[in-house]
């Protein structure tokens, strides 16, 4: 009887360790990286990431609003699994998305609220943000704008935002193009 319940419990546990991770080992990030549909569109192909939404960030009030989120930076949420991707990585892919030396905003969109950022919910984080920060602007040879700041509350964009870039894809590709995204990144990158 021993032998059996012994036999079950390694069974057990044996399909414990093969099982694949739980929904609660998913962590999330939360970067401004210019237009939040490029940024969107960009991230969401990163081997590991599972789910991008976009939003706002970075601002004080409650509910903002395409129509209105002065004091917010066009944001995304990142759900991504650790097993596959660090913190680290996913942060130096984001900064492979975007010029970081544009203190601006980011290509043709400029302003305040297309300025790019990594928004960090601790120390650990902070720390890893910023060694990627350093290790891009050494890379470059250049100041990085992307500031590092502390998370606060992400807010939800509004549908019609959510994955533009797939539902309206004639669309998105016109002003991703007239933008010169493409080109400008691919300038700030080569070589790197």
């Amino acid at each position: 009887m021993k032998t059996r319940l012994f036999a079950a419990l390694a069974a057990t546990a044996l399909l414990s360790a093969n099982a694949a991770p739980a929904a609660g080992a998913l962590k999330t990030a939360v970067f401004a990286g210019g237009c939040f549909w490029s940024a969107q569109h960009d991230i969401e192909h990163t081997p590991g990431v599972k789910a991008v939404v976009v939003g706002y960030a970075g601002g004080s009030r409650q509910h903002p609003s395409y129509q209105d989120h002065e004091g917010f930076l066009e944001s995304v949420k990142v759900t991504y699994d650790p097993a596959q991707i660090s913190y680290p990585q996913l942060v130096d892919a984001f900064f492979h998305h975007i010029d970081p030396t544009d203190a601006g905003g980011q290509i043709c969109d400029q302003g305040p609220s297309y300025q790019t950022a990594v928004f960090v919910a601790d120390p650990q984080e902070r720390q890893a943000a910023e060694a990627v920060k350093a290790r891009v602007a050494k890379t470059l040879g250049k100041p990085v704008a992307t500031r590092v700041l502390p998370a606060g509350t992400f807010w939800m964009g509004e549908g019609y935002h959510q994955d533009y870039a797939r539902k309206n894809p004639a669309s998105y590709m016109a002003y991703r193009i007239g933008c010169g995204r493409d080109a400008r990144l691919k300038a700030v990158w080569s070589g790197h």
